[in-house]
């Protein structure tokens, strides 16, 4: 079981991972929770490690205290415990709303007058109806890029555990996250990375390896600084 101040702690460095795009020294966790001295720091880090919240650190690295997951703490789940809420978790329905109006046309070749007459109302309880098993994450990466799924996108999942030949999977290899693509071999999974840059992943038999959901739709809001 976790402390609550061993909770507050890892809440602190996810958060300043996340606005900082790096992680705090030991002195600047320190500092945050003005502990006297860095023995203080170094308790609650080496309890997060070995619950599995961090990855184990670095001699010699000043910015070596990186999470496992970005979000807060639950209970005294362990990351693993985390990961696979994605396929066995009920997700609660969304509230019904009016969404936003459909104007009309746009043309994205040759111009075209613009009527201003709706004709219905974009929202997401319509285009993905089946509320109770879609959950959606946020995608960290260029992995899929080619795909058409950048770094920042949220990606629709539909939780299933099984998938075709070629689609978009959320996977969960070891208890991390990853989405790719799907292809299936003689004797192995494949997890296919749609950038060249990137590895193919095998997973057989005896691996800690199941599927989450596939990817059914993607919601990207403009005006978003991106890589690539």
């Amino acid at each position: 079981m976790l402390t609550d101040k061993a909770r507050s702690v890892y809440e602190f460095i996810v958060r300043y991972t996340q606005e900082q795009g790096y992680p705090p020294t030991i002195r600047e966790v320190g500092k945050a929770f003005e502990f006297s001295s860095t023995n203080g720091t170094r308790h609650y880090l080496n309890m997060l490690e070995q619950a599995g919240y961090l990855k184990k650190r670095l001699k010699g690295k000043s910015r070596a205290i990186v999470p496992v997951f970005d979000g807060a703490v639950e209970g005294a789940a362990t990351p693993r415990d985390r990961a696979s809420r994605l396929s066995r978790s009920r997700v609660p329905a969304r509230p019904v709303s009016a969404g936003i109006p459909i104007l009309g046309r746009v043309a994205a070749g040759t111009l075209m007058g613009a009527d201003e007459e709706i004709e219905g109302h974009l929202s997401l309880d319509e285009m993905f109806p089946a509320s109770d098993d879609l959950f959606a994450l946020r995608v960290r990466g260029l992995s899929m890029k080619d795909r058409g799924i950048l770094d920042g996108d949220l990606v629709v999942v539909r939780k299933q555990e099984h998938a075709r030949d070629g689609d978009a999977i959320v996977a969960l290899v070891g208890g991390d996250a990853t989405v790719k693509t799907y292809r299936r071999t003689a004797d192995a999974v494949e997890l296919v990375p749609e950038n060249p840059d990137f590895q193919v992943l095998r997973v057989g038999p005896d691996d800690d390896f199941h599927v989450a959901g596939v990817v059914v739709g993607l919601v990207r809001p403009m005006g978003l600084q991106r890589r690539g």
